[in-house]
């Protein structure tokens, strides 16, 4: 498109003239601002103009080029989510590992040993069950762990009530807190020393319409001694090595099944807990509740092998001596809260645990990729709105000028340069 003014041309800023997506990704568009650069247009508005767009133009690029590399990374998560999830249906198929089955056993056994806490009404144990179903975050989460009853599970409903009866329900419905903070977020005291039922957990039970009577006990982990020795080689599960009881012909008397503190099942999510000081769940709360505490298959086992037992003993058949040495006489009682059941034939293998652990972090990072790529696709969609003002801006601009060329006379741009001068009446311009 010539433009002919007298006998000098000079090219039609509208050659060349594109889309957005042209401009943006060829910086602009070369052709439109090489002519637009010409002498005829060197003004500050234009070049404001022209670098808005550009800039723009580089915004929208940044954008996508993120989005390209966020999806790609999203892509290679959901691949490897779906080979960790083949693998793991082999494990469950081939070596009686966790199944779905069990899976859902396990969470429903949770949810009757919940159910259960909360029959007690008006205890610290339900109404701090209420407040976990209940409400997504409390100021004290981070130190509060959890009812006693909910922290652990075992593979045998014998061994579950046996357990829960030698604990007692007091112990069963303790509250587990990390630290003494924890504690002292739970109860607070005004200055005559009575307890401030509007702070703490009575003030949360309190809005959801639950209330504490009574005394109630709390374990804070900080204040255990824990256990101090090894534990059993590539075990996910971190069992204690404890020296087995012993005969004086170097076996194991019979009947002997194990310690109660390596028979607790903790859960992947409370497997990972530690305290300040580096420890988890079996070597603080469980030993200190069992310590040495051994396990038989028969009352008869139990009392035979009497000169071995230093720190209790149970038998499945309900057979029960303290660690003091009191034995516990009579009908077996059922206190109402037991420990969850494990309904897999054994504990997951570490293999097992490693790949679920790892499935579940790419999932959650799957997750966040997620949010990124929807904030990425908003500002995406903010630039290319700004581009089409900006766009539109600059063809009003150029447009202005084709139509009223009189108005804008041109300064030489160099020594020697032939410059329009204002009032030049035989200017014609001719858009082809």
């Amino acid at each position: 498109m010539p433009i002919n003014a007298g006998s000098e041309q000079a090219p039609s800023p509208m050659a060349g003239q594109n889309d957005s997506s042209s401009v943006a990704t060829n910086g602009g568009g070369n052709s439109l601002f090489r002519q637009a650069n010409s002498p005829v247009f060197t003004t500050k508005t234009f070049q404001k103009l022209e670098d808005d767009i550009k800039l723009v133009g580089k915004n929208i690029l940044y954008h996508e080029e993120n989005i390209k590399y966020l999806n790609k990374v999203r892509g290679s998560f959901g691949h490897k989510i779906a080979d960790m999830e083949v693998t793991l249906a082999n494990h469950q198929s081939s070596s009686k590992d966790m199944t779905k089955c069990n899976v859902l056993s396990q969470k429903r056994s949770l949810d009757e040993t919940v159910e259960r806490i909360m029959q007690h009404k008006n205890s610290a144990a339900s109404v701090l069950c209420h407040l976990t179903r209940n409400v997504s975050k409390m100021s004290s989460a981070r130190n509060v762990i959890g009812v006693l009853a909910t922290l652990g599970h075992v593979d045998n409903i014998n061994l579950s009530r046996l357990l829960s009866e030698y604990l007692g329900l007091d112990i069963m419905l303790a509250i587990v807190c990390k630290s003494y903070q924890g504690v002292r977020c739970l109860e607070t005291y005004d200055q005559e020393g009575s307890i401030n039922k509007t702070a703490g957990l009575y003030r949360l039970g309190a809005c959801h319409g639950k209330f504490i009577d009574g005394r109630f006990n709390v374990i804070c982990l900080q204040h255990l001694i824990p256990y101090v020795g090894e534990f059993m080689p590539d075990d996910p599960q971190r069992r204690l090595v404890i020296l087995e009881p012993k005969l004086p012909n170097g076996e194991s008397p019979a009947g002997f099944l194990g310690f109660a503190v390596n028979m607790i099942y903790i859960d992947n999510e409370n497997l990972d807990f530690v305290t300040d000081n580096g420890y988890g769940l079996r070597e603080t709360l469980f030993y200190y509740l069992f310590s040495r505490l051994q396990v038989y298959r028969t009352r008869n086992d139990m009392l035979q092998a009497l000169p071995l037992i230093s720190h209790g003993a149970i038998s499945l058949d309900g057979g029960i001596i303290k660690k003091s040495g009191v034995f516990i006489l009579g009908t077996q009682e059922d206190i109402g809260v037991s420990f969850g059941i494990w309904s897999g034939d054994s504990f997951p293998s570490k293999e097992y645990t490693e790949i679920e652990k790892e499935m579940k972090e790419l999932k959650w990072k799957s997750d966040r990729i997620n949010d990124d790529i929807q904030r990425e696709q908003a500002l995406l969609a903010t630039e290319k709105s700004k581009f089409e003002v900006k766009k539109k801006e600059f063809l009003n601009f150029i447009s202005q000028r084709l139509i009223d060329p009189m108005q804008h006379p041109v300064q030489a741009t160099h020594e020697g340069a032939t410059t329009p001068k204002h009032g030049l009446s035989k200017t014609i311009i001719e858009i082809d």
